[in-house]
């Protein structure tokens, strides 16, 4: 596989357009100041995560003894609570992560699952393991699907002024819909992994 492949790759299993209306609803209540400073650090702490699974991700499993699918099943169930949220929003207020107005996202769910999720620290894992003396491309086409991510992602915030409240609203209620999709197979798959090994 080339090094663009890999970046394709990794970039779908990303998915920064679909991640728009989490960042959206996530950073709604921060000033407008701070919501880029904030995203920035989101997406920096998720690419060394991903670069950290990249050279180290199944010695850290098997130190924690965790299975691989133990991370997709639990990547899936923290996405389903999110999209529940999404969907069906808090009538006294507060954001789809459970903070308080105004309150900061840190790590989750920006960080963790929305950019560097399970299905892509898994993958990176799994590229890795089978062809280990390609590290160097895998980290290049990594640093390549990450950086057209951040672009995308770091739109977010003028999207915001652009839908309104209501368009914001309505964009949080139909990607909770389809996170709950995608929440539930990702639970499917872990189990059904689970299962096969």
């Amino acid at each position: 596989m080339e090094i663009l492949s890999a970046a394709l790759i990794f970039f779908l299993i990303m998915d920064p357009l679909g991640n728009i209306p989490i960042v959206i609803s996530c950073l709604k209540d921060i000033e407008e100041r701070r919501r880029y400073k904030i995203l920035i650090r989101e997406l920096l702490i998720s690419l060394l995560l991903m670069m950290a699974f990249l050279l180290w991700g199944q010695n850290i499993l098997d130190f924690l003894h965790l299975k691989q699918e133990t991370v997709g099943v639990s990547g899936g169930i923290i996405l389903f609570i999110i999209a529940l949220r999404m969907i069906f929003p808090s009538r006294h207020g507060g954001s789809i992560t459970g903070l308080k107005k105004g309150e900061e996202p840190f790590i989750v769910p920006l960080a963790v699952p929305m950019i560097a999720g399970p299905s892509i620290l898994a993958s990176v894992i799994l590229l890795t393991n089978q062809q280990p003396d390609r590290v160097l491309d895998w980290g290049i086409a990594l640093f390549i699907a990450w950086l057209a991510s951040s672009i995308i992602l770091m739109a977010a915030p003028f999207l915001q002024r652009v839908l309104g409240d209501k368009g914001t609203a309505a964009t949080e209620r139909l990607m909770g819909m389809i996170l709950i999709m995608i929440a539930v197979q990702m639970l499917m798959d872990g189990v059904k992994n689970f299962f096969a090994t």
